[in-house]
């Protein structure tokens, strides 16, 4: 296993200490062939070593100096890092939820949960030598971080993510339909969403992920008075979306309308992510995230 001791300062933000050892262990299996060099625990379709040179591509803060080209360098006057093929084992895109409602909850924010779990999912990957991508996105992506497989990589990941302050409308279909577009080659991917939006337009951007070759897997992050409704009297709903929208309800009379349409939203979303064979794992924000992906990986290697 790669060490990646040298990032927990940044990491002790959003992974305990007592946790560390245990998210280290999880391991995260593709159901299906991906993309990418097999030394073990990932199938491949690919024939060759990893130190077989590929390709030139930007020099990004994080990378490491020795891959730098100098001899493109010196011709060009930038910095360009030399490529191999296939040098980890999977490739992982995280696709992070960025938009106004995942702010809902205060200081335990969905989003906040989401960067705990993200940071939980590339200490694990990176750990097991695989590369990791993360896209943030609203109504559209926003910050796009490369997959790399360096230790040091996670580093940029979690500055990314807790630089997005969520905000924005969600239009959560059109931004994973154009994430889907940046993300080339076959690999697992993890969307990290509270879900809330129009079901026809995810099931149409599950669809493209599927058709490219990717494993999915949809983490759903809910706040438990989304799925509770425990309001009680007269209550000030503000859209936090739409910051200058604003309406108070008597709860008593909305509550069973509320509760139906929510849960009539969970089952269609149910129903796309099966026709599409995508993991969709709905998790409390009231729920340790290394508990609820402890749960998860258990019963994705038991399926397996």
């Amino acid at each position: 296993m790669t060490d990646v001791g040298t990032n927990r300062l940044s990491l002790r933000q959003w992974i305990a200490a007592k946790d560390f050892d245990r998210v280290a262990r999880l391991q995260v299996f593709a159901r299906e062939v991906v993309e990418g060099f097999c030394s073990g625990r990932h199938r491949s379709p690919q024939k060759g070593y990893s130190v077989d040179f590929k390709e030139h591509r930007q020099y990004v803060r994080g990378d490491e100096l020795r891959d730098i080209d100098w001899k493109v360098y010196g011709k060009s006057d930038k910095l360009f890092v030399r490529q191999y093929e296939e040098e980890t084992n999977l490739r992982c895109h995280l696709v992070v939820d960025t938009s106004g409602s995942m702010a809902y909850g205060g200081e335990h924010s969905k989003a906040d949960y989401a960067i705990r779990l993200a940071a939980c999912l590339t200490y694990m990957m990176l750990g097991q030598q695989d590369a990791v991508g993360l896209i943030t996105f609203d109504d559209r992506p926003r910050s796009v971080v490369q997959a790399s497989g360096r230790p040091s990589h996670l580093a940029q990941i979690l500055s990314a993510l807790v630089a997005q302050t969520p905000q924005n409308e969600t239009d959560l279909g059109t931004a994973l339909r154009l994430a889907a577009g940046q993300i080339r080659r076959r690999a697992l991917v993890v969307i990290l969403s509270d879900g809330m939006g129009d079901v026809q337009s995810m099931k149409t951007a599950l669809a493209m992920f599927r058709n490219h070759g990717h494993d999915v897997i949809f983490f759903q992050i809910l706040h438990p008075d989304e799925s509770e409704f425990p309001f009680q009297g007269r209550i000030r709903f503000r859209d936090l979306e739409h910051d200058t929208t604003e309406r108070t309800v008597d709860s008593s009379t909305i509550r069973q309308a509320y509760l139906d349409r929510f849960a009539q939203h969970q089952n269609d979303l149910k129903s796309i992510c099966r026709t599409h064979r995508v993991d969709l794992v709905t998790l409390s924000s009231a729920v340790d995230p290394v508990e609820g992906l402890h749960r998860y990986v258990t019963l994705r290697r038991a399926a397996r």
